[in-house]
């Protein structure tokens, strides 16, 4: 059992308990709801609920069963790619499929678990199930991940995708032909507000900014290369759907399944085409490539061959 008293700050002083609780002690919101539901937050001695609010000065006793993170697993994966590997990091060629990282519900394959089946040794930074991960790819979306092995390398590879130091460029395949045929879309993206494994683009969400250019045009569809300024959660296949040109595969976000049933995909036409960033070790520029595996270039013909 986890405690912890302090009193309430000023700038808590009406403040849902589990906003307050996010704020203070880096809890998710559900997570401090489920500690509050659960009688381990009190105020002067009285206990409180998720939703009721703090006065400042009061004194603050919460009290929580700190949550065990999913276990790395290490399982073999035949066909991650390596597209890089040296002493500071490994660049991955990831298949759909294939998580980032283990997280709670899933039991599939990981990056993560699929280097330590291979004997990688990576960074021990954050928390264990996501060692050396720096960004992640969406489970149906495959290509290049790169991963710290050192904790130099860690610091360094977080610190240039925060600060947008890293050039991400994404092929994608679309409904529809965009207007303009390049542009771009600014539009800030946040938990879709109805469904809590969805993203869409909000008002409260964060700052999202995706730069597009039509490569190749189709019969009803189109090849896009996307350019990533920010990195959110879903991005490309948010901003896309919010633009009506849906990614091919993607009935999450409202891509017609008759279509994906006919080019054959199972997941979204996504691929993480190009990554560069200044080795840690270095201070290089570096560049990866990758090929668009088997289902999305046979997608591809299909659409070329129409």
């Amino acid at each position: 059992m986890e405690s912890r008293s302090l009193p309430v700050p000023d700038g808590l002083d009406g403040v849902r308990v589990d906003a307050a609780l996010a704020k203070l002690l880096g809890f998710s919101r559900t997570f401090a709801a489920d500690v509050a539901e659960a009688g381990g937050v009190s105020v002067d001695g009285r206990t409180l609920g998720k939703s009721d609010k703090l006065t400042a000065g009061g004194w603050l006793s919460v009290e929580w069963i700190e949550k065990r993170g999913p276990e790395v697993v290490p399982i073999a994966v035949p066909d991650l790619g390596i597209a890089y590997d040296d002493d500071e990091i490994v660049v991955v060629d990831k298949p759909a499929g294939v998580a980032a990282h283990p997280s709670l519900g899933w039991e599939g394959p990981t990056v993560v678990g699929a280097l330590a089946a291979a004997g990688f040794r990576i960074a021990t930074s954050g928390a264990p199930e996501r060692q050396g991960v720096v960004h992640r790819l969406d489970v149906g979306t495959s290509g290049l991940m790169v991963v710290a092995k050192t904790e130099r390398a860690y610091t360094l590879l977080k610190r240039a995708f925060k600060e947008r130091e890293v050039d991400k460029i994404y092929h994608t395949v679309v409904q529809g032909h965009p207007d303009p045929l390049v542009g771009t879309i600014d539009a800030p993206i946040g938990r879709h507000p109805s469904h809590s494994w969805k993203f869409a683009v909000t008002p409260t969400g964060k700052d999202s900014v995706t730069h597009y250019e039509t490569l190749e045009a189709f019969r009803g569809a189109s090849l896009l290369e996307v350019h990533l300024e920010t990195g959110r959660t879903h991005q490309i296949r948010v901003h896309m759907a919010a633009h009506r040109h849906p990614c091919i595969g993607d009935p999450l976000y409202g891509a017609d399944p008759t279509m994906s049933a006919r080019l054959g995909l199972t997941r979204q036409w996504l691929h993480a085409h190009e990554l560069s960033f200044a080795h840690p070790g270095t201070g290089d520029w570096v560049t990866f490539l990758s090929d668009y595996p088997a289902d999305l270039r046979h997608a591809l013909e299909m659409l070329r061959a129409e």
